[in-house]
C-alpha cells in the first residue's frame, strides 16, 4: 500500500506497508514491500527487469537491493533478517522508503571465483546464472563471521554448481 510518494535529494520517497508472502512458489514466507508501477517508472523508465537500488528504510540504510519484477509493472524488495532487524518493524508495519538507483558495480568473492575455476563445469554453470543468482551466493559467503563458515560455504556453493543448482534450490536443499 503506498500512501505518499515525494522528491528529495532522493529519487523517490514514499511510505508502504511491510507485506509477507503466503504460498507463492520459491517467494513462499518473504517479507517484502511493493514498489508499484508507476513509482519504478520514476526510478528507470521503461524497465520490467531486476535492477539495484540504495537508500534508505526508515533511518535504516541499504545498498545494492534488487528490486524484482512481478510481470504487473509492480516490482517488490524483498527485506532480509539483517534489513528487518535495522529497521526494527515486521510485516503490517509502515515503512518511510528512500531510493536511488544503486550503479555501483557488484564484485563477486575472489576466493569463491578462485575455486570456482578449479572445476570448470561448476564455474560454466556459475556464469550462466543470472548477476542476481551470482551475487545471493557471493553475499552469503561475504556475510560469513568466521573462515571455517566462510569455507564451508564456499564448498556448499561449489556442490551446488556442480549440481546446477540455483541460490534458492541449494538453500532448500540444505534443510532437508
Amino acid at each position: 500500500m503506498l500512501l505518499k510518494s515525494k522528491k528529495t535529494e532522493f529519487q523517490i520517497c514514499f511510505s508502504t506497508t511491510i507485506l509477507i508472502f503466503g504460498k507463492k512458489g520459491e517467494k513462499s514466507g518473504w517479507t517484502y514491500i511493493e514498489i508499484p508501477a508507476d513509482v519504478a517508472n520514476e526510478l528507470m523508465p521503461g524497465n520490467k527487469k531486476s535492477f539495484r537500488v540504495k537508500g534508505l528504510l526508515d533511518t535504516y540504510s541499504i545498498n545494492g537491493v534488487a528490486l524484482l519484477p512481478m510481470g504487473d509493472g509492480n516490482f517488490i524488495m524483498s527485506l532480509n533478517v539483517a534489513m528487518r532487524k535495522g529497521i526494527g518493524k515486521r510485516h503490517g508495519a509502515s515503512v518511510s522508503v528512500k531510493l536511488n538507483i544503486d550503479k555501483k558495480k557488484i564484485v563477486i568473492n575472489k576466493l569463491l571465483i578462485e575455486c570456482l575455476r578449479e572445476d570448470p563445469e561448476a564455474f560454466a554453470y556459475f556464469k550462466k546464472l543470472s548477476n542476481s543468482h551470482q551475487n545471493y551466493f557471493s553475499k552469503w559467503i561475504d556475510s560469513a563471521k568466521s573462515d571455517e563458515t566462510k569455507t564451508a560455504r564456499i564448498a556448499r556453493t561449489i556442490n551446488a554448481m556442480v549440481k546446477k543448482m540455483n541460490y534458492g534450490e541449494m538453500l532448500r536443499a540444505g534443510k532437508k
